[in-house]
């Protein structure tokens, strides 16, 4: 087994060299790209979760999502109650109670198009809900969108992150943090992906490490722009937030997810906001939907 090593992409994909596309090509050779994302935190309403499942993944996925201009890849997760009782800290801001928010979708928008997407996203979920295809029985504890700032690998020739909604990692973890001491969003990543971020990942089973920000409009929310209640807004222009994507058992990897985070605190750099534990959904079945509460 090659010996773990961070590469940091640069975020932008390269010129295409003479030999494209015939030479192999390392994580920022390839010119599709995700640029940002949509990320939604959810909880069917009790009794609804069998019901709540399955419209999700057999209509809202493809008809709210997936058909949209410029949307590269879509995924599910899932946080049964053991799961949402491994989340620190106690309160948080994304989260209200910590543990809200059983089922996580991300999806990927292509690098350049994320406002033709989000027209589209805001037409399209007003014309499904005024047909009657939105879900009354589940409130919104987190949904938003935000734009890629960094990405970090634990490996020489990875799985890159533009892949890693179509790779079907067995567990993904999803951490906020906000800069303390007038930093931003960009140079808390910055700072994280570093050596904080090598430490995380080598000789673990995390294999990506994503930074992401609220994009500006979905920082205070969007009231009277969607049909429905959005939960949390998004953050100020300190807040990040990190996907981490797991390769063998999410739950084994927590510890090392606590020194991280323990570190991030203690060095002053950023308060913990929230760290949540996922594993990925099994597609055309209602696995899990009895272990939400």
């Amino acid at each position: 087994m090659q010996a773990p090593r961070t590469v940091t992409g640069t975020g932008t994909a390269q010129p295409l060299g003479g030999g494209y596309p015939l030479e192999p090509g390392g994580v920022d050779d390839y010119p599709v790209r995700v640029g940002s994302m949509l990320l939604t935190l959810v909880d069917p309403h009790r009794g609804y979760e069998r019901a709540y499942n399955r419209w999700y993944e057999r209509d809202h996925f493809y008809a709210g999502c997936m058909t949209g201009p410029h949307q590269m890849a879509g995924s599910r997760w899932v946080a049964t109650r053991d799961l949402k009782a491994m989340r620190w800290p106690d309160v948080s801001s994304v989260a209200d109670p910590v543990d809200a928010g059983s089922y996580m979708a991300v999806y990927w928008v292509e690098e350049g198009h994320h406002a033709r997407w989000d027209r589209w996203a805001l037409e399209r979920v007003r014309d499904l809900y005024a047909r009657g295809r939105g879900f009354a029985a589940r409130d919104h504890v987190h949904t938003a969108t935000y734009d890629r700032l960094g990405v970090a690998y634990r490996d020489g020739d990875p799985v890159p992150v533009d892949l890693a909604l179509d790779h079907h990692y067995p567990g993904l973890v999803a951490a906020w943090f906000d800069a303390l001491g007038g930093a931003d969003a960009a140079e808390l990543s910055t700072v994280l992906l570093g050596d904080l971020v090598q430490e995380l990942l080598g000789g673990s089973s995390i294999e990506i490490a994503s930074s992401w920000a609220p994009r500006p409009e979905l920082r205070e929310g969007r009231a009277g722009l969607v049909p429905m209640d959005l939960g949390s807004p998004a953050g100020g222009s300190n807040r990040i937030c990190q996907l981490f994507f797991v390769g063998g058992d999410v739950v084994s990897e927590l510890p090392r997810f606590r020194r991280y985070a323990e570190s991030i605190a203690a060095s002053g750099l950023g308060e913990v906001v929230l760290v949540a534990p996922f594993v990925c959904s099994v597609v055309g079945t209602d696995k899990y939907v009895d272990e939400l509460w």
